[in-house]
Formats: C-alpha cells, structure tokens, sequence
C-alpha cells in the first residue's frame, strides 16, 4: 500500500528538497510520479506547466513543454492533485520571494476529435485561446503573447489567437493548480494557454512530426516573448534578450547524438574522396592528344563501407531530443551524410551528380547572366598580372606554417598540420590540416589572399568550432559551403588579393556547372572556357574537372553564389564576427546567436589575423554601405 502511495504522490520530503535548492539558486531536474518531470535552470519567477492527462492523452502536448528553461509535467490524478498543488505553490512562492511577482502558465491541448474545422487548404483549423483573469490579468504580457501567438504559422495556415477573460484559467474538468485568493493575495500572475493540436491526425489522433517540430519551435519562441515582456514589467529583472531565457543546461541526449553524428563525420573526408589524385598526369594526356579524348581520373580507394556506415547513422536517437531546433540541425546534419554516403556509393556514375544537385543544389539563369556579365567585364589579360613571381609548394608551406604558427601562439589549443602531397593538386583543408599539391604554382600577388582564404577562413573556424561544446561545429552543419567559401572569398578582398583573374575563376566555375547540369560534355564545356571565355588551356581543364570530377560535382557553383550572399549578409547584419564560431549556414545564424544568448555557446575565441589590420578593417566596413562584386576589384584599382 505505501508503494503504491509514493508512485501518486510527490513526497514532502523532495518538496522540501527542491525548495532548499531554489533558495540556494541551485538547478533543478527531477523525475516526478505518473511519468512528472520538473526542470528548473534558470531561477526567475516563472513556470510552465503541462498536467498528463490519465487517459486518452494527446500525444504531441507533453513534449511542447520540455523545450522550456521552467516547466513542470503533472498527472491530473485525483490522488496527486494536493500534492502537486503543494509542490506549485511552493515553487511559486520561493521564487518571488526577491523577485516581486510570479507568473505560471498552464498548457494545455483541446481533444484531437474537436479538430473538426477546415480552412481553405483541407487542413484543421490552427488556433489558441489564451485565458487570463479580469481582475488580475498581466496585460503587457497577455498583448505580447497574443502577437507571438500570430506568428506560429504552419503549413501556412494563419492561427487564430483568441483572448478570454474570466475566473476559470485551467483546463476543462480540473481545478487551479493555485488558488484564486492566493494568487491575488501574493501578487502572482496565471495565464492559460488552450492549444488546437494542428500536429495531430484528426481521425487517429497520430501525431506528424514534423508538423509538430516546427509547431514547437514557433511557439516555444512565442512564450519565450511573453515571459520577456512579463519580467520587464511585472518585476525588476531586466534580461538582456528573450531568447536568453531558454534552457542552458542541454539533456545528455544532445551530446551522445553530437557526438555520435560527430564520429559518423569523421569516418571519411568527403571531399578528398571525389577529387581525383591524376589531375597532373590527365592534363598532359589530355593535351598530348589535342583535347579530342575525355580524361581519366583517378580517386582513393573509400575506407568505408557506405552502407554499413548509414546503418550506423540511422541508430542515433535524434528523437529523444526535446528541444526542436536542435534537433532540427541534427535532422539535416543526419540527411546531408546520408547524400554524402549515397554519393561515394555512386561515385563515377550519373546517379552522383544528382546525389550533387541534392547536397549542393542548380545554378539559376539570374546567376549564370551574372558569371558572364563578369567574364565580359573583366577581359583576359596576355599576361596575368599576379604572374610575376611564383611560390612552389615548400615555399608556400613555409608561410602556412608561419600563419599557423602565430595562431597557436596567441591562442592555446590552434592545431594543425600543414602537408604538401602527391595526390593532391592546389590548396585543400582536410580535417583542419592544409594539404598542399606538390607542384602547386602560387602568384606572390595571391600568396596572403589564399592564406587567409585556407587560414584565416577554413582552419581558423574549424579551431572556433573545436572550441566550442557542439562537434558538430568543427566537422560542419548542413550547408556550410555557403558561409565558408563566400567568407573565403571575402577575406581574399580584405588582405588586397582579390585578383580579375581569380574573380574570373569564380564566374568560369559557375558556367561550367551550369553547362554540365545542361548536359554538355567535359570536352564541350573545356572548349568554351577556352575558345569563348578565354581562359589559358591548363586553367581551362582545371575549371572543368573540379566540375566534372566524380561523374558531376555542383560544388565549385558555390563560391560566386556565396560571395554574392555575404555581400548581402553584411549589407543588412552588422554580426560579421559570428560567421567564425564554426562551419555553419545562414539558415543557422538565429539559432547560434540564440545558443550564445543562452550561455551554450560563446563568441568566436579566434578571430583572423587581418581585422588587426585598420585597412582591413576600413575595407570590411565600406562592405556593410552594401557593395557589389563588381566594386571589389574596381575599389582595390583604385587604391
């Protein structure tokens, strides 16, 4: 009998327990009865509440709670109902004890088969009622909340957001989880949120997942708003963001799934796999035989098994992590490996460049017009400007060392190796090692722009993501190409590297991936490079097998396209720091700076070397007055 007791009922001792550890500011993360969990981390006065229903309980509503840094799940069992009521108020009443208010809002889900409303897309009606008291309603708070609420649009249906005032603020067939005279009495505040699960199956009550990541993602931003907005004006605590007032301290889950992804990543390097180790000896070929036969390539023999390898992948638990946009980056991180995977399956073969058009996407008219405008704008020169002095390989690995070393110097813990190798032809970044092509050729013009393109870009944010607690940092989120390259890029302008000819390079990568999405042949897509653009033979071939390597690689597309996206970034953001945390996206921007505002990350430790540099730094700054490509080289003419 008294087993069965302590399995309905919160025992006063841990209620005591949780009450010492709220004074002493201490987190809180306990496992309650009837499947309860009570997570505190930050101590501010407010709580999200969720009560299980015993039966017929809807399945996606529990989990809309979780993400939060404050939220208790109850059972709406009569038996723990004084107990739970206990535990409430004295959470309540410890934490506004010094903050001068409370606020509790209590979650809670209308039946699945209620879902009976259609709007004009055959989809269930989205909506929320918000319930507040008359006479003792935070309206700040309420208005703020109402507004968010507006914004948690879903498969673009627009919610209906309702605000209703009356006594009664809990769900139907229960009772105040605190009472009316209390509230009043103690200057606390209780809201009800009443939620049409749009994330459900009206006729089975299955939940869509994925409609119910997204769901969760936008109204967990929605009540992050309105507790902001009660704190600034119900009380004397000013936080600097709302975003600051999510979870900091993540559930184990998050790092085994990290790390797990993490360790699938570093299994192969994607890259070296499908560039070709012949470049060299398939030029010459191709040459001797006067560009009529299409050259062979070689590549290195895969140290993985893919299949095995996506088994593997798709054993890690994503599922049990509770907060949505995390889970999300993971989610695509997990997708991305799995085209990667298909892709050194299908390696030398059609199926590779549509695996290509997946992971790295087209080139669109508006971007083609754009990569000829330039090739028509700036004409070939007979003799390169940057092409007065050459650096070999030794030479160059000389300088790299010396960059690297003076990052190690000045922060502890910058690792990395600089190789000069046979199988590889130019400059690539390997695992945060640059690898250097034996018979690599650098203009002394280009020598401090390729630097910080290798350096200062692709190993230093490796490093920034070592340094921070997601792996997923360093090994690279989905997508991150498109900062990486165009951040290269950028630095090249930066240090006075931005050469006609490299901007050339960039525009003649384009058209060739255009031409081989279009179905030209590698031999048709070298003559127009050379016959056309005006490309020399030797950069013309370069061009189309970095394009054509492995049976169709859309990458090299990548780096006009981010250019012109950075160019656009810094023109409407003034965070241009941030782009270094790690390898990341710009889809990932909002959630990094939300990660930081909630103490999960830090700001970027490395920065490069050259915004030490007052012209640098002056260039960088008349990039943000919103520059074109164009006014790059046309500006670094004139100086």
């Amino acid at each position: 009998m008294k087993k069965s007791l302590n399995n309905t009922i919160i025992p006063d001792p841990l209620i005591k327990t949780i009450q010492k550890r709220l004074y002493d500011g201490k987190q809180i993360r306990r496992t309650l009865p009837q499947k309860g969990r009570l997570h505190i981390d930050q101590i501010l006065p407010f709580l999200i509440v969720y009560r299980r229903p015993l039966q017929n309980e809807e399945k996606g509503t529990a989990r809309l709670v979780r993400s939060e840094s404050s939220y208790l799940i109850g059972s709406t069992s009569m038996k723990m109902k004084p107990s739970l009521n206990k535990l409430v108020e004295t959470i309540a009443d410890t934490l506004s004890q010094e903050k001068e208010a409370f606020l509790l809002i209590e979650i809670w889900s209308i039946p699945v088969t209620s879902l009976n409303r259609i709007n004009e897309n055959n989809r269930p009606s989205q909506g929320f009622r918000i319930f507040t008291q008359p006479s003792n309603s935070p309206k700040r708070t309420i208005e703020v909340l109402r507004k968010a609420l507006k914004r948690v649009i879903v498969h673009k249906c627009l919610p209906e957001v309702e605000v209703v005032y009356q006594n009664k603020i809990w769900p139907p067939k229960l009772t105040p989880l605190i009472p009316s005279k209390t509230v009043k009495k103690m200057n606390w505040f209780t809201v009800g949120l009443e939620i049409s699960p749009i994330y459900c199956n009206p006729s089975t009550g299955e939940v869509y997942p994925l409609v119910l990541r997204s769901f969760h993602r936008k109204l967990s931003l929605a009540i992050k708003r309105a507790i902001f907005e009660f704190l600034r004006s119900e009380t004397t605590i000013r936080p600097k963001h709302y975003l600051s007032l999510g979870k900091r301290k993540l559930a184990k889950a998050v790092w085994e799934v990290d790390k797990e992804l993490a360790n699938v990543s570093n299994l192969f390097d994607f890259l070296l796999q499908v560039s070709p180790t012949n470049t060299e000896s398939a030029w010459l070929k191709f040459k001797r035989g006067r560009f009529q036969t299409e050259p062979s390539f070689e590549y290195r023999p895969l140290p993985i098994d893919p299949s095995l390898v996506k088994s593997q992948l798709y054993k890690i638990s994503i599922e049990k992590i509770e907060d949505p946009a995390i889970a999300d980056i993971f989610y695509e991180k997990r997708l991305e490996l799995d085209r990667k995977l298909n892709m050194l399956t299908d390696q030398g073969t059609s199926n590779f460049f549509y695996g290509s058009l997946q992971l790295f996407g087209t080139v669109s008219q508006e971007q083609v017009s754009f990569a000829k405008n330039i090739l028509s704008k700036f004409r070939p020169y007979s003799h390169d400007e940057s092409a007065k002095n050459f650096l070999g390989a030794g030479k160059f690995a000389e300088l790299a060392k010396k960059e690297i070393n003076y990052y190690a110097q000045k922060y502890p813990g910058f690792k990395s190796n600089v190789l000069v190798c046979s199988d590889v032809t130019g400059l690539m970044v390997s695992r945060g090692n640059l690898l250097i092509g034996k018979n690599i050729k650098i203009p002394a013009l280009r020598t401090e722009a390729l630097l910080q393109h290798e350096i200062g870009t692709h190993v230093l944010t490796h490093n920034n993501g070592r340094l921070q607690p997601f792996k997923q940092l360093y090994t690279g989120l989905n997508n991150y190409d498109e900062i990486q390259e165009g951040l290269a890029v950028i630095s090249e302008y930066l240090v006075g590297g931005l050469t006609r000819p490299r901007l050339r390079i960039l525009a003649g990568q384009l058209i060739a991936t255009y031409n081989m999405i279009q179905g030209a042949s590698f031999i048709d897509t070298f003559r127009e490079l050379d016959l056309i653009y005006n490309f020399n033979q030797y950069t013309a071939f370069s061009i189309t097998a970095r394009v054509y390597r492995s049976g169709g690689l859309t990458k090299d597309a990548v780096y006009l396209r981010s250019l012109l996206n950075i160019l656009k970034y810094l023109g409407e953001e003034d965070d241009f720091n941030i782009l270094f945390i790690g390898k990341i996206s710009f889809s990932h921007i909002p959630l990094i700076k939300e990660l930081i505002h909630r103490q999960v990350l830090t700001r970027p430790p490395i920065l490069p070397r050259y915004l030490d540099n007052q012209n640098c730094v002056e260039r960088l700054e008349s990039l943000k007055d919103g520059r074109t490509v164009f006014d790059l080289i046309e500006r670094r003419k004139r100086k």
